[in-house]
């Protein structure tokens, strides 16, 4: 194959020739590369794609049926609200679409303090420890409780069923400017 690349590339001046092999050369080794990179590229789809079948795979129909957990919260003027959700909602969320009067200023992010909310002992000693955040950002909570955590932060559950959830009369945020949080 050099001979034949040298034959065409004699005629030129030595610059010229030395270029020509060089990207003859270069061309002929190109197509290994594009294959091995489509291979890489195969295998990494197909890793994906196992993956995927592997979280499928992981759900029965059980835990994709969710059950719905009703709770009520309790204003501070004493006004109880029944909220029907999902299990896996958070407080926060659930409030929200039960037009239940509990702000989010951070939306979720854990991030403020204004969703703080009060539960029952049984429940508060049944969730997992409050994150380093969540703990943080508690400090900073009007009317911290022993029992306080923040509604964003706790998902619903089966045996949350029937909870009663108090919240504070006030929060470090919601009052300043009078609003309240809308339906999501």
């Amino acid at each position: 194959m050099l001979r034949s690349l040298a034959g065409t590339a004699s005629s030129l001046r030595p610059r010229t020739r030395i270029s020509l092999l060089a990207s003859r050369a270069i061309s002929t080794f190109r197509a290994p590369v594009a294959t091995y990179k489509h291979k890489a590229q195969q295998q990494q789809q197909q890793q994906q794609r196992l993956w995927f079948v592997q979280q499928v795979s992981r759900f029965s129909t059980s835990t994709l049926l969710s059950k719905d957990v009703t709770v009520t919260f309790i204003e501070p003027d004493g006004n109880e609200i029944q909220a029907t959700g999902e299990e896996g909602t958070n407080l926060m969320e659930l409030a929200h679409e039960n037009d239940v009067d509990l702000e989010g200023a951070c939306e979720g992010a854990c991030a403020c303090s204004t969703c703080h909310v009060i539960l029952e002992d049984n429940v508060f000693d049944s969730l997992p420890e409050p994150t380093d955040e969540e703990n943080d950002m508690l400090d900073l909570a009007f009317a911290l409780t022993d029992t306080s955590r923040l509604g964003c932060q706790v998902l619903l559950t089966s045996d949350m069923e029937g909870m009663r959830i108090k919240l504070p009369s006030a929060t470090r945020n919601f009052y300043v400017d009078g609003a309240k949080p809308s339906h999501h």
